[in-house]
């Protein structure tokens, strides 16, 4: 009989202990998934899931703020997640806040992390849609890590090559073994340094050119800014346009009297036709000039019998005396 009652006791207790247990997980549970307790719902519209299901954890600022309470497919590009989160947090739950998919560790289940952002709105309500941001997701970022290290390897192969190459160079090793490479870069250093000292004064002095020719200084300023030399040089100007105009002038009433000549010509009239034309006045005319040459070399045959005539010996004479004195005196100048 004793040992009956030992028996029920130990099966009493167990079924206590069982329910207990069952009790407690309900509870557990039950909290988990915002069974017992007050909550609202809002929603997210999202391109991907990346594996979230039904009963994953929500967090707010990384407070445990909900569960996912059902996941639609709107179509194909839209998927739906109604989230339950925990009434005591509403207040804090803005309809500006950003709604994104990430991982509990590096490797954990898929959470819904809800962010908030600095800037006034109105409180989220049952029902809202919050906003979605797209986070960084594991696969793409180790596909990222995967060719980073694939092209850190071709990197470091090449560096390798180089390495191996400039080791079995022995032309740069004679070039950096040779004693007078050193000096040779030491004088060109110190060349270049002269010829940029040597540029500076260039520069200083075209710059004090500048602004001595800006004040007025020196032929090149006094041209530059002499207003009366501007205004001489403006009149000047107007003179050549004016003397270009009576050029052309000119040029067109000689243009015109060719023309005239050339009429003249052509028709067998006037004085240049005459002239050019008449073989009888050129005769007249050769006669003439004949007639000239031969009065002219009686004149000079008379005038020499006078310088030997008594009467007009003396004046001649002294005119040649004259025109000696004057000779010598221009001689002497």
């Amino acid at each position: 009989m004793a040992q009956q009652n030992t028996s029920n006791i130990k099966l009493g207790l167990l079924v206590l202990a069982g329910l207990f247990l069952f009790i407690g997980t309900l509870y557990v549970v039950g909290k988990n998934q915002n069974i017992f307790g007050s909550s609202y719902e809002i929603k997210a519209r999202f391109s991907n899931i990346n594996g979230l299901m039904k009963g994953n954890n929500i967090r707010f600022s990384g407070i445990q703020a909900g569960t996912v309470k059902n996941i639609t497919i709107i179509d194909d590009t839209t998927i739906e997640v109604s989230m339950l989160i925990d009434k005591s947090l509403q207040p804090y739950i803005k309809t500006n806040a950003l709604a994104s998919i990430g991982t509990e560790g590096l490797i954990g289940n898929k959470i819904i992390n809800i962010l908030p952002v600095k800037r006034n709105a109105p409180v989220a309500r049952e029902g809202d849609l919050l906003a979605v941001h797209k986070a960084i997701d594991t696969d793409e970022m180790l596909g990222t890590l995967s060719v980073t290290n694939k092209n850190i390897a071709l990197i470091s192969e090449d560096l390798r090559m180089t390495v191996h190459r400039i080791n079995n160079s022995t032309a740069l090793w004679s070039l950096l073994k040779d004693s007078n490479v050193a000096g040779n870069i030491k004088t060109t250093l110190n060349n270049v340094r002269m010829a940029s000292v040597n540029a500076r004064n260039v520069t200083g002095g075209l710059d004090a050119l500048v602004k001595d020719v800006r004040q007025g200084k020196g032929s090149v300023g006094a041209l530059l800014t002499d207003s009366s030399f501007a205004r001489d040089l403006g009149r000047a100007m107007i003179d050549i346009a004016s003397a270009g105009q009576r050029a052309t002038a000119a040029a067109g009433r000689l243009d015109t009297t060719i023309m005239d000549i050339q009429t003249e010509l052509n028709n067998g009239k006037g004085t240049a036709n005459a002239l050019l034309r008449d073989t009888g006045l050129v005769v007249k005319l050769n006669a003439s000039l004949d007639n000239i040459q031969k009065g002219t070399d009686a004149f000079s045959q008379d005038m020499e019998a006078l310088k030997h005539n008594f009467l007009f010996r003396g004046y001649f004479r002294r005119l040649e005396k004259q025109q000696r004195k004057e000779s010598r005196k221009t001689t002497s100048n």
